[in-house]
């Protein structure tokens, strides 16, 4: 298994168990799948987005919410299973090059 595809399996468990992890995993979690989908993004040539459009930016506003303890188990839950969603996607434009 690719280290795209075990992280997005690793999102998918955590959105699976989200009630039972703690903040600091859960913005963890979402800090490394921002990096991650941007890099791929990279190496397909998607331009950086910095527009509120973005669902990368939704990520980032997610893991800012469970930092101040402003989420709710739902939001993250999403935001994880997006992020998982965005990776393997970029995963099958990757291999298709």
């Amino acid at each position: 298994m690719t280290k795209a595809k075990s992280f997005a399996a690793e999102l998918i468990r955590a959105a699976n168990e989200v009630e039972k992890l703690g903040d600091f995993e859960l913005r963890r979690l979402l800090d490394r799948a921002v990096t991650t989908i941007r890099e791929m993004r990279d190496e397909v040539g998607i331009p950086p987005s910095h527009n509120k459009a973005d669902a990368v930016i939704d990520l980032q506003t997610v893991s800012g919410m469970v930092n101040i303890g402003r989420r709710s188990n739902d939001d993250v839950k999403a935001a994880l299973l997006d992020a998982a969603s965005m990776i393997k996607t970029l995963k099958i434009i990757l291999d298709a090059e």
